[in-house]
């Protein structure tokens, strides 16, 4: 997605969300005022309950509404992370104000119950109330429950619960104050507890929902690892080509982002290019399990199973910076009964400001931990070459080039299998004269047979051009040409 459909993007996020958190602070502002009114004419504590309950709900949708506006602000340089958890202390504000309506509710009805004796008027207007309630009760739930799905939002997702609940409650409060209209027309005198019943059961609603909000806030504050997110990232970094193994995952929410630390192994002796690829790969496969999230993966290089004894020479290179080639083993057999050695050879580039004395240090190094870590190795013979740096002019030799060119031709007379030799180009660079050229071969042919006729040619043209310093070989098979 581009920065400008980005930008887009997230204002209309912004705008839906605002929308719908303003739309509720105003119902609740409806509610409460309806709920006063029939509260106090009826003298219902049911009916006050749930005018208590709205207020908590308008001083929540407002937490809402200010979270809302405050999180979706972006990260800076002292909110590296966002502002995301604005919306889980808003949440956690909520938890307090529940249980602080709880309280006085179930204190007034244990105090109805016991010992004090209050004249409940049920009216028209009571119930007709009750029942718009239930009406903006159920529409904005369900709003507030399809914007916090859509964005991901525990603001609203608390809203959207708070709002649910009213709903439930208020149908408990009109049996309640049912339940009373009938103790007075029947003369049924048990059911005028109904009321100060119906208010508990709201306080009992409320304090449910309140302890899940509460712990759900808490845990995001405390930097809780969401449930099952561990299993959903391990389980899609794992399934990455080249991840040797998942090591460590950490997970932590802001707002409605994840964020999460992945830390994978992976084989040691890949190029550092291909291991960032594995290292994007991941991100994107965590990405598709959790949208949205923000993810680090730290890699470490590890040994794999299958290393064989030229990649775990090639590895303890590299821990030197240092560039091995033409790597060889021969297991060597010794006279009569003395047993086998295995041989190690190979060639080594080193920087060319090197005096031999450090060359041959940083290569004794190397050698030690061949040994240490690969003890059936029972020699190395490395050579030392330069390691290039530098480009170094070179003047083109036509009237060898034109000897070489005909001689490569011919090569074919006396190696069958190589098909044709041609850009041949000799070049004298610093003194030295070096030649190329490109041999076509059948592309059937092993690479070990390829490479033993390249020698052989090589061996050949030597003898015929001793001043010769390179001659480098480019094969290629038939269908190239």
């Amino acid at each position: 997605m581009s920065s400008v459909a980005g930008q887009l993007a997230l204002t209309q996020e912004q705008r839906e969300k605002r929308s719908v958190a303003l739309a509720s602070v105003l119902a609740c502002l409806l509610l409460l005022g309806m709920k006063a009114v029939v509260g106090l004419t009826t003298n219902s504590l049911g009916v006050l309950s749930e005018a208590a309950h709205s207020g908590l709900d308008l001083i929540a949708t407002l937490i809402t509404y200010f979270s809302v506006r405050i999180s979706d602000k972006p990260a800076d340089a002292d909110h590296q992370y966002g502002h995301g958890k604005i919306e889980n202390f808003g949440a956690f504000l909520e938890t307090g104000l529940l249980l602080v309506a709880c309280t006085w509710i179930v204190w007034e009805a244990l105090a109805r119950l016991v010992r004090k004796e209050v004249h409940v008027e049920p009216s028209a207007v009571a119930f007709a109330v009750l029942f718009l309630t239930l009406g903006i009760d159920w529409f904005r739930s369900r709003a507030l429950a399809r914007v916090a799905r859509k964005y991901d939002s525990q603001a609203l997702e608390a809203d959207a619960l708070h709002f649910s609940t009213d709903l439930w409650t208020t149908v408990v409060v009109l049996v309640g104050l049912s339940a009373v209209w009938a103790s007075q027309r029947y003369e049924v005198s048990w059911l005028r507890h109904a009321d100060p019943v119906a208010a508990l059961v709201v306080a009992g609603a409320v304090l449910s929902i309140g302890f899940r909000l509460g712990k759900r806030s808490l845990d995001v504050l405390l930097d809780a690892a969401p449930a099952g997110v561990r299993a959903q990232v391990e389980a899609a970094a794992a399934a990455v080509e080249g991840v040797l193994k998942v090591e460590r995952v950490r997970a932590r929410r802001a707002g409605n982002r994840t964020f999460v630390d992945v830390t994978i192994a992976v084989p040691r002796t890949i190029p550092f290019e291909h291991v960032h690829r594995i290292s994007e790969q991941v991100e994107e496969a965590v990405g598709n399990v959790l949208p949205q999230a923000d993810v680090v993966v730290h890699m470490e290089p590890r040994a794999h199973t299958a290393e064989s004894l030229f990649d775990q020479v090639r590895a303890i290179a590299q821990r030197h910076n240092l560039l091995v080639h033409e790597l060889s083993a021969h297991q060597v057999r010794g006279p009569g009964d003395r047993g086998s050695r295995l041989l190690v050879e190979l060639d080594a580039e080193v920087e060319e400001n090197l005096s031999l004395r450090e060359a041959h240090e940083l290569i004794d190094r190397v050698e030690r931990e061949i040994y240490r870590e690969l003890p059936q190795v029972s020699q190395i013979n490395t050579h030392i070459e330069t390691l290039g740096r530098q480009i170094i002019p070179a003047a083109e030799l036509e009237e060898l080039e034109r000897a070489l060119e005909a001689h490569l031709r011919d090569a074919r007379y006396h190696l069958p299998d190589i098909l044709d030799c041609h850009d041949v180009q000799v070049r004298q660079v610093e003194g030295k004269i070096v030649a190329s050229c490109h041999a076509t071969l059948d592309g059937r042919l092993p690479i070990n047979r390829v490479h033993d006729l390249t020698q052989e040619l090589e061996t050949r043209t030597f003898r015929r051009f001793p001043q010769l310093f390179r001659l480098t070989i480019h094969t290629e098979p038939t269908e190239e040409n």
